[in-house]
This record gives structure tokens, sequence and C-alpha cells, in this order.
């Protein structure tokens, strides 16, 4: 089974592996520190053995890479891997906001749902099924999301099941909130978390979550 690096320490940056599979100009590894698509928060950018990554998609547990037609990989080659650090780290920053807020909404509006979310490397943004302005809670939102950041919490995150690869986080004041994404160590790495209200009819309600 593939070995999930970015788990164990979200900030490599880089790593030597092999190939394991190669079908075209889809490969999989032995080992990875390349997130690939999952929950909402988009794939990291970077190159295996100096060809880039086009698409990285999750299958079975395992994740496939999808590179240039022409990159004469084997299976058994050793490759470096090497992901886009800046833009992985923006990741995981919006991703703790995102995460943030939606637990900030559940814990405030009980009963809310959840309809989809999205983590880029720009902003973050989670959809509601609401009737009313999400906006005329912003100020408390904010300023408890805010208050979270500034204490500086350690965030931990680990395996609730390892074998179905189902992992979580948890900080202070809250309890284990299952998600397989990759986490900042600190909740000050976050940043100052601001929030933009998007309509987006029909009973939804989007909120849209940057950090700075």
């Amino acid at each position: 089974m593939l070995r999930k690096v970015f788990w164990d320490d979200p900030y490599l940056r880089d790593l030597d592996t092999k190939v394991s599979t190669v079908a075209g100009d889809q490969i999989t590894l032995d080992e990875t520190v390349f997130f690939a698509f999952s929950g909402g928060q988009e794939s990291d950018a970077g190159h295996i053995g100096g060809h880039p990554v086009l698409d990285a998609r999750t299958q079975d547990g395992d994740i496939i890479y999808t590179l240039p037609e022409d990159h004469g990989l084997k299976p058994g080659d050793l490759v470096h891997v090497e992901i886009d650090w800046a833009r992985r780290y923006r990741l995981m920053r919006l991703h703790f906001a995102a995460e943030i807020v939606l637990e900030l909404v559940y814990r405030h509006f009980p009963g809310t749902e959840k309809i989809g979310a999205h983590i880029a490397e720009d902003k973050a943004r989670i959809d509601f099924a609401m009737d009313e302005n999400i906006a005329n809670h912003f100020e408390l939102l904010s300023g408890e999301a805010n208050r979270i950041v500034d204490g500086d919490m350690p965030i931990a995150s680990a395996f609730s099941d390892e074998a179905a690869g189902r992992r979580y986080w948890k900080i202070e004041g809250f309890g284990e909130v299952p998600c397989g994404g990759t986490h900042v160590k600190r909740t000050g790495e976050v940043g100052r978390i601001s929030l933009k209200r998007k309509n987006i009819g029909g009973g939804k309600e989007r909120i849209e979550v940057f950090v700075a």
C-alpha cells in the first residue's frame, strides 16, 4: 500500500522513492509527499522524476499521477518527488482556516448542513443549506476564529482507523474532527482570517475564507 508521507510530515517538500506501476502516462509510487485532490483540498503541484505532474487523483487508497506521455519511466525506477512548497503551505493554512470556520458554524447553528467545500491556493469556500444571510454572523464567526488563531494552539493530527486510512485533527476545545487533508502544526500559522459572503441562491449560502 502507498505510504502517504504527507500525513507523517506535511512540511516535507521532497523525497526519493520508486515507481510502483506504469500504465501509459499514469504512474503510481511506493511512497509520496504529493497530495492528491481529496475532501475539497486541491492537489499539490510539482514534479516526479523531473516531469511535471499534470493530474493527481486517489483510487482505492492509492494515488495515480498523470505525467507527460513521453515520461519514459518504468516500474522500479528511482525518482525524485518534489512539491511546490509555497502552494502547499498556502493550501494547508486555508484548509485549516476553513475547518475552524466550519466547526464554529456547526457549534453556533446546530443542524446546519454543509453541502460543499473547496480549498484552493487563493481562498477556501464552504457551502451551506441555509435560508438566512450568513454574513449577519460574520462578526461572531471571524472573531472566534481569530481568537483560536491568536491562541497559537498545537494541532494534533492522527489516524482514527489506520487500516481504513481515516484521520482526524484536534485542538483544545474541540472534539476529534474527521479529516484526511494536510494541516499546519499550530493555529498561529493560519494567519488572520477574513470572511466574505456569496449568495448562490436556492436556499444556499457560501462563506469564502481568506487568510493574510
